[in-house]
């Protein structure tokens, strides 16, 4: 479906598109892609994968699920529409309201309340998604869920944006990596990062305990914490060797680096994670 997205009446002489491309805000602190706001929509590049993140859109809008985007089809630049979500997105540096308490909490609801609107897709997933499936399926993992890819109003999570790196997987893939963004489970020197390991750690079991898990889940989670961070920073080191240039200049600021610092951090602490997240 291709919609229109001229919120001018158009004479035919092309004004009205000129209008539009004058109202165009690009929105930053994201990924590499450029995403622009029109009014009350985002319009970003068509990917490959982006039919598979339609179906979980629309998925989600006949779920009741009133925290994502709806897809109305592409524009005539053939960029995805979408449905702007207002609010304040959690982009670096993190102000005082995303790292208070009640922002942890907040997100980690609805990181549960996205979850469990993705059951039944994930038992008939699709296989075009831009990562493969891991095993155990249990939902569509949202793959990349941290505060600048939440929007907020104050303190409260009230939105999920950004779906491109979702997969089917199980629940421990998402909450590994939210707890190592809003713990945060970072080195001292991540200045993204703040707080003692205890003080993450017990972050990490109010995270995990709105979330609803049990002991087991949790233990799950922190299992997965290195393994799903090193994943990041394969991906990286596989798109730089491929000649994405993106890859190379994120490893040469430092970001691979940093990731590979913050994977010796987590294990070297797991004795605190298991006193403090995951027992009683």
């Amino acid at each position: 479906m291709s919609v229109d997205p001229c919120p001018y009446p158009d004479d035919g002489d092309g004004e009205g598109k000129g209008k539009v491309e004058a109202e165009a805000q690009e929105l930053t602190g994201g990924g590499t892609a450029r995403v622009f706001r029109i009014g009350e929509t985002v319009r970003k590049p068509v990917m490959p994968w982006s039919p598979a993140v339609h179906r979980l859109l629309d998925h989600l809008e006949r779920q009741g699920f009133e925290s994502a985007p709806a897809a109305h089809g592409t524009d005539e630049q053939g960029r995805m529409i979408l449905t702007y979500l207002a609010g304040d997105v959690g982009n670096y540096p993190l102000p005082d309201a995303v790292r208070s308490n009640q922002a942890l909490t907040t997100s980690a609801r609805l990181l549960r309340r996205y979850h469990d609107a993705t059951t039944d897709l994930a038992q008939h997933p699709g296989g075009d998604w831009q990562f493969d499936a891991l095993a155990p399926v249990e939902v569509i993992c949202h793959g990349d869920f941290a505060p600048y890819n939440c929007v907020f109003s104050g303190e409260r999570a009230v939105g999920l944006i950004d779906f491109d790196a979702a997969r089917p997987g199980p629940r421990a893939w998402d909450l590994a990596y939210a707890l190592y963004r809003y713990a945060p489970l970072t080195h001292p020197d991540n200045h993204d990062g703040w707080g003692t390991t205890e003080q993450q750690a017990r972050r990490a079991r109010d995270f995990l305990d709105a979330y609803g898990c049990t002991r087991q889940e949790r233990q799950a989670v922190m299992d997965t914490a290195a393994p799903r961070l090193q994943s990041l920073a394969d991906f990286m080191q596989e798109g730089a060797a491929a000649g994405d240039e993106n890859f190379r200049r994120h490893i040469k600021e430092g970001h691979l680096a940093l990731y590979v610092r913050d994977i010796d951090y987590i294990r070297g602490h797991a004795e605190v994670w298991s006193r403090l997240v995951v027992g009683p």
